[in-house]
């Protein structure tokens, strides 16, 4: 167990608050082409200079806020080798925990103003390089807003108390309670259900998966008719977030079941989802939604940053009653599950 986690809990809150000033300042006084220039390729994803603001603030502040009273692994990008003891010279296997931190997940739709972006952090006992996802025992994620927005989301988890939240005024500096559930809808008709296909790579056949399983639930739609809805948010976090809201009914996110049918076809994946985007799933799990690995079984990895994640949730369990079967069909029809 994490000695002292109250204590630790708030020194995170505090971390995930001056990195979302910060990233908010720097979008109200930088123009979007320079934060839209491309930084560096680091073993996750391409870095992008609004990272840059976010890391330089993860890695003092942890440094100076975390490390003397909790001695840690830091894993995140931009560090050398993904990781940075702390503090600096503790030999690794000598820390007391294992933290995996997204300092900006969404980073492209926040450098162009479209969309909020997430600030993911899982803590975890230190448990070596074997240290996993299932292992974090408190989840933090904070929403870095858009310039015009004055209103972000922050929210908590542990394994042994259902999720909390707050919402933080940025204009009046002040913090209000905020209940979230996900949606109680029995079917995903007339809501928002989904499979991620936001990156070239294999776009097509998710759209056919997800064409595919949408017919086999709710049949062919009638003429002049939407039956259900999707929304691409280019973000673990915001996708997650949109399940705790009740916003959306179910997301999948299943990129890296393609990888064979594509090498087959001699192209590519791309980018995946990596352990780092799903740092603060403890979040949703204890708000209720449901989460697997993209075969259904327990979703669970490595707390590292290059490892493919596929992942499916559902907001509560009719839902994942009614979409399960017909997905997991269409994936064995296509020979991407055994």
């Amino acid at each position: 167990m994490i000695a002292h986690a109250d204590a630790l809990l708030e020194a995170i809150r505090a971390i995930h608050a001056a990195i979302r000033a910060a990233v908010v300042a720097a979008c109200e006084q930088q123009s979007l082409t320079d934060l839209a220039q491309v930084a560096g390729d680091d073993a996750g994803d391409t870095i992008y200079a609004v990272d840059r603001i976010s890391e330089a603030v993860l890695v003092d502040l942890f440094s100076r806020e975390i490390a003397p009273r909790w001695s840690l692994v830091l894993i995140a990008e931009g560090l050398h080798d993904g990781q940075m003891p702390l503090p600096p010279g503790t030999p690794p296997e000598q820390c007391q925990l294992r933290v995996i931190v997204d300092p900006i997940d969404g980073t492209r739709g926040l450098m162009y103003q479209k969309r909020s972006a997430w600030i993911l952090t899982g803590v975890a006992p230190n448990h070596g390089p074997d240290t996993r996802l299932s292992q974090i025992e408190l989840a933090v994620q904070t929403e870095i807003p858009l310039v015009k927005q004055h209103l972000s989301d922050e929210l908590w988890a542990t394994p042994t108390a259902p999720t909390r939240a707050r919402r933080y005024n940025r204009l009046t500096a002040t913090h209000t309670p905020l209940t979230l559930h996900p949606s109680r809808a029995t079917s995903i008709a007339h809501g928002f259900a989904m499979i991620s296909r936001f990156f070239p790579g294999a776009r097509d056949e998710l759209a056919a998966i997800d064409e595919a399983v949408i017919r086999r639930v709710l049949g062919n739609p009638p003429p002049g008719k939407a039956v259900c809805f999707e929304d691409q948010y280019i973000s673990t976090g915001g996708q997650l977030y949109e399940l705790i809201a009740g916003h959306d009914r179910f997301v999948a996110d299943l990129r890296p079941l393609l990888d064979q049918w594509l090498a087959r076809q001699g192209r590519s994946q791309g980018i995946c989802c990596h352990p780092y985007d799903l740092a603060a799933m403890l979040v949703a799990q204890q708000a209720g939604v449901i989460l697997t690995g993209g075969d259904g079984g327990d979703l669970d990895a490595p707390l590292d940053l290059h490892t493919d994640v596929a992942w499916i949730g559902y907001a509560n369990a009719a839902i994942a009653n009614q979409i399960a079967p017909a997905l997991h069909a269409e994936l064995r029809l296509r020979g991407l599950l055994p």
